[in-house]
This record gives C-alpha cells, sequence and structure tokens, in this order.
C-alpha cells in the first residue's frame, strides 16, 4: 500500500538527502505514535539514499535487546563494508566499547541488589551538555574516548577517497523504534548527532510522540542540535483516511462513505486502517479478525504497564482512574500516561476502547484463567467502591465460576433490576451466574427463580431446570412458595406424573391457617379447577372476596393469586356475568404492580370473564394489552394475549382476524415451548380456517403433534371442540359428534359444564341433525336451555337455532328471529349468516319469497365481512328476484349522515354499544337515531334495515379504544 497519505512527509525527507549530497549533514526524527507510517517512510528514505549512491547503515531497535550494552550500535558498525579501513576500525571499536560497558555495569551493580527496587528518579541537576547526565549512564574518560573515535570512523565513512570514482559519498543512518534501544547506544547516537551538521551524513531515527520515563533528557539534548529536524506524524484526519481507500479501492464515493467509520475505528492509525481495509475487501466489512489482529499487534509494541491499563480497560472502563490503576496495578500517574499513550496510537476514544472487537481481541489474547481472574478482581474492587449490582453482575456474569458470598448476593439484585428495567436476557445472564456461585443450599431458590424469568421469554428453556428443581422439592430443600411455583410451571409442560405428588405433598403438609403460602395454595386450587380440573381438590371453599386473608407485618404473596382464584371461581361455577366489573378492574390495574412469577393469569382470566359474557370491549382490551409497553417484554404474555384475541375475532365472526392473530400466537413463542397451552391458538386456526373452507390448511394444523396431557386441560376443549367443528364442515359427522360428546364428558367429570367454555351441546346437537336424528338433537338443545348460566345471549341463541331447524317450519320464523336478536346482540356475524339462511329456507317454505330474499341479501352482505366462503356457496341456492330494487332505496335520501353511519353500522351487525363507541356517542343516541330511521324508512326492526345502506360504512368506521 502506498505512502499516499505521507506525501508531504516523504518530500520533505527527499530534500533533506539532496541538502546531505551537498554536504550539508542533518538529523531527523520522525515522531509519531505507533501505526503512524513512521517505519515506513524510514524504508523509503533508505531507499531513496541508497538509490543515490549512499551507504546506508541500518538497525532496528528491540525490546529484548534494551539491556544489550551497545546492541543497537552493534547493528549499525557490522553493516559497514569489512574490506574498508572505518569498517575493520569500527568493528574493533565496538568490540572494546561492549567490553568496558560490560566491565563497568558488572562492577557498579551491588551484590545483593534487590530484584524489585523501585526506579530512581533522574537527578535534577543534570545538564543537557552532559550526555552521560542526559541518559543516566555513568560514562568514565576511556568509554567517552572511545564514543568520540567511533564517530570519527562514522565521519571518515562520508568522506571522499582517493581510489574512488564517487566524489561525494553520503552515509545514511536509520534507527527504527528508537524507544527500545540500549541506553549506551543512546549516548554514542549523541555524540555523532553533535558532529553530523557539516557532513555528509544523514541519521534518521523513528520515535513515539509520547515519551517512556527516562528518556526526556535525550530527547532534549538530540532536538537542541541546530540541524536536527523533527517531522511530527499525526493520525489521519477523515479527508486522508478517505484519500488512502480512495487510491486503494479506487472507488471515491465508496471511499467517502466508508471513511468516517473507519475513522472511527481506527482513530486514523495507518496500522488499523489497513487492517480495516483488509477485511473490508474480503469481506465486504462484516468480518473484523484482521482488525482484531492490528489490535494486539499495536498493543504488543506498547511497554508492559500499558498493556496492563489496556486489559484493565476491557473490563472497567477509563472513568475512573483510580480504580484502574489499582486494577492494572500501577500508579495513577502511570495510568494517565498509559491512558494517553493508548489514545496517541488510536486504540481508545475518551474512556473506552474504540470497538467492541478491540475490546474482544485483548480479552482473547489472554488465557481463560487469567481473563476470569481479571474480571473477578475488576467485580471484586467495584464492589468494595459500592458501584451499582448491574455494573458489577456484567462482569461476574462472564466469569466461569464467580467466588464469594457476597458476588451472589450482587447478581440475584442485579437480576430484579435488570427485570425492572426489562434486560430479561441480562437478568437471565445473572441468574445463571449466581446459580454457577451459589452454595448448594442455596441453589434451589436460585434456579427456581430462574425457571420463572426464562419462562417470560422461552418457556422450553425454563424446562431444563424442572427435573432438579423436582428432586430438590422432594428432598425438601425447595421452599413451599417455589413448590407451587414449580407445580405450575411442570404443568404448562404437561409433566402432571410429576406435578401431582408434588401438589399431594403441598397439600399434606401443615401450613399456618393464616399464612400467605397457605393463602397462596389454596388460590392455585381455584385455578386448578378452571385450568387443570383433574388435579383440582373438590372440597375446597368457594373463593370469595371479603376473607381477610393477607395479615398485615408478614410478606405479601404473589400478587396475581388473589384476582386469579376470584376469576377463575366466577367461570368455573357459571358465574362470569357477576365478575365482569371485577375483570375490568384487573385489566386496569395490570401493571408494575404484577409479580413476574405468572403475571398474565388474572389478564387472561379477566378476559376469559369478558368472552364468557359476550362483553363487547373483549377484543378492543386485547388490543390494547397488545399496544403496551410491556416491561419486562415477555413473548409468553404477547403470545398467550394473542391467542385470547383469536378467540375474541371468533366470537364476532372475524374469521380472517382470528387467523392472523392465531398464527401471531405461534410465532411468538416456539411450538415447543408452548405445552399444553397449544390448544388454544392451535384450536383457533382449525375453526377459523375450517369455516373459511381452506379445509387443507386446518387438516394440516390437525396433523401437528400436541401434549398427550393437553387433552386433561381448559385447552383441550378448545383443541377437541375445534376439531369437531373441522369434522361437521367436512362431512364426517360421526368423528364430528364423538369430539362434541368427549368434551361434554370432561367437562361434566371435571365439575366445569359451563356454556361459556365450549358449546359442546349444541354442537352435538349440529352433529345429530346431520346424522338425520332430530330427536337427539332437540334434546340436546333443551338440556342446553336449562343449563344453570344459559341466560346469555350466545347459548340460548345457539339452543333456539337447533330447536327451530329441528321442528317444523312453520315455528321456525319465530325462533330463528329471536336466535338473530341474540347474535345481533352478541355481534357474532357467522352466527348471524347461519341464522339468516335458516330463515330464508323457513320463510321460502311457507311461501313468504319476499323475506326470505331480503334474509338472504343479508346475509352475503355479511359473507363478504365474514370471509366465510362455504357458507356463501350455500347462500347461491337462493335465486335473486330480478324485480327486486337494487341500489339505495328511495326513502334512504331522507336520512341525515349520523342516522346514516349508525345504520350502515347496524347493517353490519354491530350492537348498539359497540356502535355508540365506534362513533364516540351514548348508547341512547344510537337507539334515538336507529328509532328515526326506521320511521322514516318503514320498517319496524333492524333486521329490516336495508343492507344497501352499508356502503356508508368504511366511512362509519372509526378506530375504538377501549
Amino acid at each position: 500500500m502506498k505512502l499516499v497519505e505521507r506525501v508531504e512527509q516523504k518530500t520533505l525527507l527527499k530534500r533533506i538527502l539532496t541538502e546531505c549530497a551537498a554536504g550539508k549533514g542533518a538529523v531527523v526524527l520522525l515522531d509519531g505514535p505507533g501505526g503512524s507510517g513512521k517505519t515506513e517512510l524510514l524504508h523509503q528514505a533508505a531507499e531513496d539514499a541508497a538509490g543515490s549512491g549512499a551507504l546506508v547503515l541500518r538497525a532496528s531497535c528491540s525490546r529484548a535487546e534494551r539491556a544489550l550494552p551497545f546492541g543497537v550500535l552493534g547493528q549499525l558498525l557490522y553493516t559497514v563494508p569489512a574490506d574498508s579501513g572505518p569498517g575493520v576500525r569500527l568493528q574493533l571499536l565496538h568490540q572494546r566499547l561492549t567490553a568496558k560497558a560490560t566491565a563497568a555495569t558488572t562492577t557498579a551493580a551491588p551484590a545483593t541488589a534487590p530484584t524489585s527496587a523501585p526506579p530512581q528518579p533522574v537527578s535534577t541537576t543534570a545538564t543537557a551538555s552532559d550526555p552521560a547526565a542526559a541518559t543516566g549512564i555513568g560514562i568514565g574518560p576511556e568509554l567517552a574516548l572511545l564514543l568520540n573515535q567511533v564517530a570519527e570512523a562514522v565521519l571518515e565513512l562520508a568522506e571522499p577517497d582517493d581510489d574512488s570514482d564517487v566524489d561525494t559519498p553520503m552515509v545514511f543512518i536509520g534507527i527504527d523504534n528508537l524507544r527500545h534501544a540500549d541506553p549506551h547506544s543512546l549516548d554514542c547516537l549523541l555524540y555523532l548527532a553533535r558532529r553530523t551538521g557539516s557532513a555528509r551524513v544523514t541519521l534518521v531515527l523513528t520515535d513515539d510522540a509520547v515519551a517512556p520515563a527516562g528518556r526526556s533528557q535525550f530527547r532534549t539534548e538530540l532536538l537542541d542540535q541546530p540541524h536536527t529536524r523533527r517531522i511530527a506524524l499525526a493520525p489521519l484526519a477523515e479527508e486522508q483516511v478517505a484519500e488512502l481507500l480512495a487510491g486503494h479501492l479506487g472507488d471515491r464515493d465508496e471511499a467517502g462513505r466508508l471513511a468516517g467509520e473507519f475513522r472511527a475505528c481506527s482513530g486514523g492509525n495507518l496500522l488499523l486502517l489497513r487492517a480495516l481495509v483488509e477485511d473490508h475487501e474480503a469481506s465486504g466489512g462484516v468480518r473484523r479478525e484482521g482488525y482484531g489482529r492490528a489490535v494486539l499487534r499495536q498493543l504488543g509494541r506498547l511497554d508492559a504497564p500499558v498493556v496492563a491499563v489496556a486489559r484493565a480497560l476491557t473490563v472497567l472502563g477509563g472513568d475512573d482512574t483510580e480504580r484502574l490503576a489499582r486494577l492494572a496495578g500501577v500508579d495513577a500517574s502511570t495510568a494517565e500516561s498509559a491512558l494517553r499513550i493508548l489514545e496517541s496510537v488510536g486504540l481508545l476514544d475518551g474512556a473506552v476502547l474504540r470497538h467492541d472487537i478491540a475490546r474482544q481481541a485483548v480479552l482473547d489474547d489472554l488465557p481463560a484463567h487469567e481473563r476470569d481472574a481479571l474480571r473477578r478482581s475488576a467485580a471484586a474492587l467495584m464492589y468494595e467502591q459500592g458501584c451499582p449490582a448491574q455494573d458489577i453482575a456484567l462482569l461476574l456474569t462472564e466469569v466461569e465460576r464467580p467466588d464469594g458470598d457476597w458476588s451472589v448476593d450482587v447478581l440475584l439484585e442485579a437480576a430484579e433490576q435488570e427485570l425492572l428495567a426489562g434486560r430479561t436476557d441480562r437478568a437471565v445472564a445473572a441468574l445463571e451466574a449466581a446459580l454457577r456461585a451459589g452454595p448448594d443450599t442455596g441453589r434451589a431458590a436460585i434456579e427456581a427463580r430462574l425457571v420463572q424469568v426464562r419462562r417470560l421469554f422461552d418457556p422450553a428453556t425454563a424446562e431444563h431446570h424442572l427435573t432438579a428443581l423436582t428432586a430438590a422439592a422432594h428432598a425438601g430443600s425447595l421452599e413451599p412458595a417455589h413448590t407451587i411455583d414449580l407445580v405450575r410451571q411442570l404443568l404448562w409442560q404437561g409433566r402432571v406424573v410429576e406435578a401431582a405428588p408434588l401438589l399431594e405433598r403441598l397439600r399434606e403438609t401443615r401450613l399456618e391457617p393464616h399464612s400467605e403460602v397457605a393463602a397462596l395454595l389454596d388460590d392455585t386450587e381455584h385455578w386448578l379447577a378452571w385450568t387443570h380440573p383433574t388435579l383440582a381438590r373438590r372440597t375446597h371453599r368457594p373463593a370469595t372476596g371479603t376473607e381477610q386473608r393477607r395479615p398485615t407485618g408478614t410478606r405479601q404473596s404473589a400478587p396475581w393469586s388473589r384476582p386469579t382464584a376470584l376469576l377463575a371461581d366466577a367461570l368455573v361455577n357459571g358465574r362470569a356475568h357477576e365478575a365482569v366489573g371485577q375483570a375490568h378492574q384487573v385489566l386496569k390495574d395490570r401493571g408494575a404492580g404484577y409479580d413476574i412469577t405468572w403475571p398474565e393469569e388474572p389478564a387472561l382470566l379477566a378476559l376469559g370473564v369478558l368472552l364468557c359474557t359476550d362483553s363487547p370491549d373483549a377484543a378492543a382490551w386485547c388490543d390494547r394489552l397488545l399496544r403496551e409497553n410491556h416491561v419486562p417484554y415477555s413473548p409468553t404474555w404477547m403470545g398467550l394475549l394473542s391467542a385470547t384475541r383469536a378467540e375474541a375475532a371468533l366470537r364476532v365472526g372475524d374469521l380472517t382476524g382470528a387467523v392472523e392473530h392465531a398464527q401471531q400466537a405461534l410465532n411468538h413463542i416456539g411450538p415447543n415451548a408452548w405445552g399444553v397451552a397449544v390448544g388454544g391458538p392451535l384450536g383457533s386456526l382449525v375453526l377459523a380456517t375450517a369455516r373459511m373452507g381452506h379445509f387443507d390448511e386446518a387438516g394440516a394444523y390437525l396433523t401437528r403433534a400436541v401434549p398427550k396431557p393437553m387433552f386433561d386441560t381448559r385447552h383441550g376443549l378448545h383443541y377437541l371442540h375445534a376439531r369437531g367443528q373441522y369434522h361437521l364442515a367436512t362431512g364426517h359427522h360421526h368423528a364430528a359428534l364423538a369430539d362434541f360428546l368427549a368434551c361434554g364428558d370432561r367437562m361434566r367429570a371435571w365439575g366445569i359444564d359451563v356454556p361459556g367454555i365450549v358449546p359442546w351441546r349444541t354442537s352435538a346437537a349440529e352433529a345429530w341433525l346431520e346424522l338425520g336424528n332430530r330427536e337427539q338433537a332437540a334434546r340436546l338443545a333443551y338440556d342446553q336451555l336449562g343449563r344453570p348460566g344459559t341466560s346469555g345471549a350466545r347459548a340460548r341463541a345457539a339452543a333456539l337455532r337447533v330447536l327451530a331447524v329441528s321442528g317444523p317450519a312453520t315455528r321456525r320464523p319465530q325462533m330463528l328471529s329471536e336466535a338473530l336478536d341474540l347474535y345481533e346482540r352478541c355481534g357474532d356475524r357467522y352466527e348471524q349468516i347461519r341464522v339468516l339462511a335458516d330463515l330464508a329456507t323457513a320463510y321460502h317454505e311457507v311461501g313468504d319469497n319476499r323475506r326470505a330474499r331480503t334474509h338472504v341479501r343479508r346475509a352475503r352482505h355479511l359473507v363478504t365481512l365474514c370471509g366465510a366462503v362455504p357458507l356463501s356457496d350455500s347462500l347461491l341456492s337462493f335465486p335473486d328476484d330480478p324485480e327486486e330494487p337494487s341500489g339505495t332505496p328511495r326513502d334512504a335520501g331522507l336520512l341525515t349522515d349520523s342516522e346514516r353511519r349508525v345504520a350502515a353500522l347496524a347493517v353490519g351487525g354491530y350492537t348498539n354499544r359497540e356502535i355508540a363507541a365506534k362513533l364516540f356517542i351514548t348508547p341512547s343516541t344510537v337507539e334515538q337515531h336507529l328509532t328515526r330511521v326506521y320511521r322514516k324508512l318503514g320498517i319496524r326492526r333492524r333486521k329490516d334495515l336495508p343492507v344497501e345502506l352499508s356502503t356508508a360504512a368504511a366511512e362509519a368506521v372509526v378506530p375504538q379504544e377501549a
């Protein structure tokens, strides 16, 4: 790579060489941080000098040879041709110098000198003119005389030789990396530097801009010479980086685009820049291994204290210099100097390394045990200084095994704080580290908390801990509260065989009657009765909201348990309509006050109450919760909420929305993570796609493997009912009947035979009707009407429809009209279509074709909103009346815009409350508008509204807020 970015410096060096050839010697100090291109400039200058016929003497200083007396001088002198007189003399002088220096050093060193004596400060009385004082080396008269002879011999190389054809010989001396030169060679260089001003000698030295301690006097003496020139090499600016990239990549636009990023990563350091360019060429900027290696190369050129500070930076940062110095094992002034050096070489940006790749490269260069020791020391230092637990935990989580009780406490505290901040991944990492460091006596509690947190975003990973926790529970090392939570986790995964003994163990444990654990267990019993009824204890008392359950002065149990128990009990006993107010309160209160152990249960049961009572705002509440910024974010919660939203869409006949929300539910967490709860979203998918006529798709969903224990839960009822509906739609009536009756058998045996779960009786009655058994169908319908809690609109409407279809044609219109009114109240468009089709058939059989066609038109209109293809096909059997007026009725022009919007929504099947919410008016205002519409159009009921009024529906629909 050409030095396009150092053109100015190259030009200056060439001019200096030209002046030297004319008899004007010079000393050049190429001064710049490591990686700034000093070595390449030196090589280029040496090549230029050799090309002009100069004698080139080269040396490269090394840290390993710093203790070798006159080692650098030896490299220079042995490059002099041995056949010349000065060459032979210089080699002899070097041998004498080395012997004298070695003897002097041996004599001066005390026999019992400590190996770790602190460095002595340089004498403040030294003068710049005294080379011995300048370098801190004691030089006697004999050594001084030899150094003078060396300088004279070198100058003699630049004198004309009478036997040579060269009139103006020139000597070029290049020494790289002067910072590692031995002190004796530095003294010799000062002797030579003072004598080159009038000789054809150019002495080019490379050094770092930040001189190490003990060398300031040498630099001062060198730069004080009138013929010394210092050429500073600063890091490249962004424009220079762009020029370098353009010269190498051949594309100025791309160079301009990359210049900022490359400058930020490299700090303008050439070594790092070239590594970035190579990485970019190799992988388009995706891979940065070369950059990491370049960082290590740059670090390898620095002294040990600087490297120690760089390693400390990788785990601490440089905001606190005192802390950084303690971790690196240096004093504060050394740490500050090291930071300046690291910044000068492009590794540091402010108080941190420029890129995570640089940080990781420095860490990876350490052996694993040293890396862990560094992090542990940093964490202990931060703990000692009272740093935040989250910051300390970031270090402890990267250690294979944190040590000390303090580390466990810090990690557990950090996990809770990370949860509150919504950083679930960090909370998991902290708990995992605490589990690695924790003593055997506390492992079970830590692992139990880890399971709770992991369940928030991936229940499948939580399952890996359940076996160990189960063993701990049986061994008595798991607290009862954690055991209750473990039972719920096992049941989610369908591990009933393991959960049942633990549940019995809890029931047999003698708990203090008014303790928090006893209250938690009792609340769990009510939850089991609704969700896992096969394990529920049948002798528990109904939950009430007036019991004094929480003694003052004791730790509060999980806040989800009490509302969960109350709502579950209302659903089990068919009293969902009594719990609507409480359900709304639970949904309003849901937020930061809810514990993470099982946060979704109260909200899901509250939504279940709204669904079972056909509350019109169930879907709106789901949408609102889905839009909320949940902290901590939980894919599990979002999946369960989406599954509930799919069920809400099914209950209003929104088949497309049901499919969309159910698929989103399965996308939030993997199929294996759903456990037994997969029956909810999977059942919604099967039912919605079957009603849309996508039978192949519905059949494919049924081929998915589901856990066998699912069928012993409430989720299994939804799946069985959906499968039965699929069989019914595809003509497998016996299979459908078997699924519906299986639902009924389970619900009766479990004691939750309430219509709000699945309408198994009316579904089984439809199967009987398809099989030609009207008596069995009617019996199930009457049984449904006689059940407690069947006062709800949906259950009664379904029973009336079955009775109407199974009875004589003359009685059908009355019952079907009532069923239609009830379904309109529920807002269920799908069932409205079915009832309208039945009404059309009934009116056609009794000879009232006008009403038949009216109901067919309304049904066809709703089909377009619902997407139920099979129902649309069945409506094709009713021919259109060519004399029937089309378009908007004449009297519809009398309607105001407000009346038209209300009428359009009413035609669309919305209830008065839904219309009021959409148009931001009161239900009474809706009734008043409809009354005026009926009068203007000459009709008496909602079902007589012309379907053509729905053309205003697009204007009428306004987003609804809960």
